[in-house]
């Protein structure tokens, strides 16, 4: 009970300190803007980078503060949505900056999560989830000795959600470093296993940004850069997948997926 009431006292504190940011911005933001919400589908998104591009002008520090508070919170409570603030960091900041920034605060982020889990929530994580739970310490024990290659084969082609592999790290007894960089690097390339995830958002807000017609986007320009996006896509997960076979001991990898999955292999 302890665990739980502290756990909504620091949830309630960040929200407030969120919403603080959001509704008292300095200087004077353009009349119409409404208030800054997290975007929950393209057309939301389009208008916060369109205001935030505009306010970014004057109030760079403050839309900085504001973006990366935003993406920690995201990431340290496990909230889904991620993808469209990728994508705004590449309009606001540009490809690089971008890409430097979301993939810091992934990091950042899911060390906190991790955090947390460790504090408030491991009663909570073995009480609802004993055997997704029992089934990943058996995997990472297998691969103790190469623990850290065994965490970025985790995210790159992951056994369990992402977010469960955050709150289950301390449980499993992985070293913090290693957590944090495994999560700086895995999702610098993918959210689901097979893609550069971060740089593929944050490339498209960037490009998106610069997009201010639909002959634009067919133009060879724009057409060149996602073509070349896409060819980089390829490159981490076809490595990950070969280095895999020779140093992980994954050979009930496919029925540890099916477990954690909550189904029975055919």
């Amino acid at each position: 009970m302890q665990s739980l009431g502290g756990f909504v006292l620091v949830l309630g504190t960040a929200t407030a300190g969120l919403y603080l940011l959001s509704v008292r911005l300095p200087g004077e933001p353009r009349a119409g803007t409404g208030s800054l919400k997290f975007p929950s589908d393209l057309e939301e998104l389009q208008e916060l980078a369109e205001f935030l591009r505009y306010y970014n002008r004057e109030h760079h520090a403050y839309v900085l503060l504001l973006f990366c508070s935003a993406y920690l919170y995201k990431q340290c409570f496990a909230i889904p949505g991620s993808s469209f603030l990728n994508i705004l960091a590449g309009a606001l900041f540009g490809p690089w900056m971008g890409l430097l920034l979301s993939s810091v605060l992934t990091s950042v982020g899911a060390t906190c999560c991790y955090g947390l889990s460790n504090v408030f929530g491991k009663k909570i994580i073995l009480y609802y989830f004993p055997d997704k739970v029992a089934t990943l310490q058996r995997k990472v024990e297998e691969n103790r000795s190469s623990l850290f290659f065994f965490l970025l084969f985790l995210r790159l082609f992951p056994m369990t959600p992402n977010w469960f592999l955050n709150l289950t790290s301390p449980i499993l007894n992985i070293p913090v470093t290693q957590f944090f960089f495994s999560v700086l690097i895995g999702f610098s390339l993918t959210p689901a296993g097979l893609i550069p995830y971060n740089f593929i958002c944050v490339q498209t807000g960037s490009i998106l940004s610069q997009i201010t017609s639909l002959d634009a986007i067919f133009s060879w320009s724009t057409l060149l850069k996602m073509l070349a996006i896409a060819m980089v896509a390829l490159i981490p997960g076809t490595l990950i997948k070969k280095l895999s076979q020779k140093h992980l001991n994954l050979d009930k990898t496919n029925q540890s997926v099916h477990l954690l999955n909550g189904k029975k292999a055919s």
